[in-house]
């Protein structure tokens, strides 16, 4: 997503905002700071804070405390899955190397109330959505797509060359929020160590409840559904891979990253979530944008158990539709060993990160089909 022009980025130029009963009532300084009662822009800007919800416990939590008392615990808030996987690769966070990277790369992508509510995302260098007027519903091209646009976005909405579409979206024109619920974003208090920990949050059965068990009539659903994950089955076609990211800073000191080029690919894998309530064998894995010196411009060997985590990841691509190549024939996956991940699709360097999920000896032909 572009960056707004820096006319489009400021100020209350919506007077629904300034004569509005709640927001703006307490005046600016009550959220921002500042010193009124003085004369000149400097002086009125000391303490200035930019973004008041980034210590919501005394502004957003005044009006709003059951709300922050979640949200401190969710995975926009305090980034816990990042760290999870980081700690996991053998990061120090009391290293200072290690925080200086973590602080200048991965903090941008924390998200505060304000920057769903209000503004746009740091990530994409801020700007108020609608003259600082509060938006109760979250803006999904704005919000959600401005920091999930670069993968899921363009599978749900049909954007992936030659990829047909999410039908939630193509059929039914159906917004992130109808899925994901508030508890989603603003935590349920409850501290996850990362995306998918605990229960499947949604989940396909909550809208699908017949297909539980076959009980829609459907044979392969009372075969596979233990044993392979929906999205196996259902996601219509090829997804965005990201492979290797190396970050540092420029001569000035700003933070950059550089990516290689992304590739569209569908892979197969072992679930190295296994769990009662992920209990499937198979699932759709993406590779992602990390590697073994992802942070040596910082310092050497600041990852050094890199190899406990997987480069290719547990992965739930949003392009979902009822009829896909895959389940159209049993042998469509049966005997096709292409579409699973095996040694001969990862990178040599990478072959220990990801036994877990590598599958030794693709499903067999089925005879007779």
């Amino acid at each position: 997503m572009p960056p707004l022009e820096a006319w489009e980025k400021v100020f209350i130029s919506d007077e629904e905002f300034a004569a509005g009963p709640y927001h703006f009532q307490p005046n600016c300084i009550v959220c921002h700071g500042g010193v009124s009662e003085v004369t000149t822009k400097e002086e009125a800007h000391v303490g200035l804070v930019r973004d008041p919800s980034a210590r919501p416990e005394t502004v957003c939590g005044t009006c709003h405390p059951d709300v922050v008392e979640t949200s401190s615990s969710s995975l926009h808030f305090g980034l816990q899955g990042y760290k999870t996987v980081l700690e996991a690769r053998g990061a120090d966070f009391s290293n200072p190397q290690m925080a200086q990277a973590y602080n200048n790369h991965c903090t941008e992508c924390h998200t505060t109330c304000g920057q769903c509510h209000v503004s746009r995302p740091t990530y994409t260098e801020g700007g108020l959505l609608s003259g600082h007027t509060f938006k109760k519903v979250a803006s999904i091209s704005d919000t959600c797509l401005a920091c999930h646009g670069g993968r899921v976005g363009p599978e749900y909405q049909g954007k992936n060359e030659g990829v047909e579409g999410d039908v939630h979206w193509m059929k039914g024109g159906m917004p992130c929020v109808e899925c994901h619920t508030v508890a989603d974003f603003h935590g349920d208090g409850e501290e996850y160590a990362h995306r998918y920990d605990g229960e499947e949050m949604p989940a396909c059965l909550d809208c699908h409840p017949t297909v539980s068990g076959g009980a829609d009539g459907v044979l392969q659903h009372t075969l596979h559904q233990d044993k392979v994950a929906c999205q196996v089955c259902h996601s219509v076609g090829d997804y965005k891979n990201c492979y290797g990211c190396h970050v540092g800073t420029d001569e000035e000191g700003l933070p950059y990253r550089q990516l290689e080029p992304s590739e569209l690919d569908f892979k197969i894998g072992l679930n190295s979530f296994q769990s009662e309530e992920r209990p499937w064998n198979y699932v759709l894995l993406r590779h992602v944008p990390v590697n073994q010196d992802i942070f040596a411009s910082y310092g050497e060997n600041l990852l050094p158990d890199f190899d406990a985590e997987p480069t290719w990841k547990y992965t739930t691509p949003h392009n979902i539709q009822r009829d896909t190549e895959q389940n159209a024939e049993c042998n469509n996956c049966h005997g096709n060993p292409e579409l699973f991940l095996t040694e001969d699709d990862v990178l040599p360097e990478e072959l220990e990160a990801n036994q877990s999920v590598i599958v030794p000896e693709p499903p067999p032909e089925m005879p007779g089909q």
